[in-house]
């Protein structure tokens, strides 16, 4: 039997990208549905559910994607909510490719780090990818610095992170008014998941940081976040740091995204939000 993916895209045309990365991740069949509301889902998810039954209900997956990610958590809230009991195909969440991004950067840092209490991170940025990094350094022990332009930003992360990972070892910094030395201060690890074009940290002051072990950059478009990081670095040693930039994370990324979508034809139930995608994505590196 075909498997075939529903891709429910909260942009007006579905994404190209996740079509292609669908399909190399051996997909059959792409049904793709753009500008998609929660409204709009019960019904699309009840024709995945209600056409193929038994054993067959895992030939049939569900993707939510799209360039905005609370749109999309939305979406998948509404996916969830629209099974009932046992008959339910396994769904995806990635919009914007934020989980499978900061699964990639996580499991990128834990090869060349202890991810426990005795290592300390700083994340600058507090959008989508960022929040996620922050969220899985913080399940797995890290002390996590959580660093934003504003005080108030990184604190409100700080908060809604504390609320969902027990034990969570969070501290809020504003990068303004030359802060950025302090919250880089001590830190073993550093990722970068500011907004485009940004720098962030320059090199004097990344490579004057005695303390740093991994430098991860998220950002390809010039100015990169990182200075002195290039895009394509994968595990490049500038110093006494292992750096990555944006496209040496992003084939380990591609693995993560291919080898979740293969894992949702593998059972009819899977749901894979950012903590199963980490998850898998950190078996994917083992394996």
């Amino acid at each position: 039997m075909e498997k075939i993916l529903v891709c429910l895209d909260t942009d007006p045309q579905p994404s190209v990208f996740d079509g292609v990365v669908a399909i190399d991740a051996g997909v059959d069949q792409l049904f793709r549905h753009g500008g998609v509301k929660p409204g709009d889902v019960c019904n699309l998810v009840h024709g995945a559910m209600f056409t193929r039954g038994g054993s067959a209900l895992k030939d049939t997956a569900v993707f939510i994607g799209g360039s905005d990610v609370e749109a999309g958590e939305k979406l998948m809230a509404a996916a969830e909510g629209a099974f009932f009991g046992p008959v339910r195909v396994s769904v995806m969440h990635d919009s914007n490719g934020s989980n499978t991004t900061a699964a990639a950067a996580v499991v990128a840092a834990r090869r060349h780090l202890p991810l426990g209490p005795e290592t300390i991170a700083t994340v600058l940025g507090t959008g989508p990818v960022g929040q996620r990094v922050v969220r899985m350094l913080a399940q797995e022990g890290v002390e996590v610095r959580v660093a934003s332009r504003r005080m108030s930003r990184a604190e409100a992360e700080c908060h809604h992170i504390a609320q969902t990972v027990d034990g969570a070892r969070l501290t809020p910094w504003a990068t303004e008014g030359g802060n950025m030395p302090r919250a880089l201060d001590g830190a073993h690890l550093l990722v970068a998941a500011g907004a485009a074009g940004v720098e962030l940290v320059d090199a004097p002051m990344r490579q004057a940081t005695g303390s740093l072990r991994v430098s991860i950059d998220l950002n390809a478009v010039p100015p990169v976040g990182l200075a002195g990081i290039q895009p394509q670095d994968e595990a490049v040693q500038y110093g006494e740091q292992i750096c990555y930039g944006a496209l040496g994370a992003g084939g380990l990324k591609m693995r993560i995204h291919k080898g979740a979508i293969a894992s949702l034809f593998q059972t009819h139930d899977a749901v894979l939000d950012a903590d199963a995608i980490y998850a898998l994505g950190k078996n994917i590196d083992d394996a």
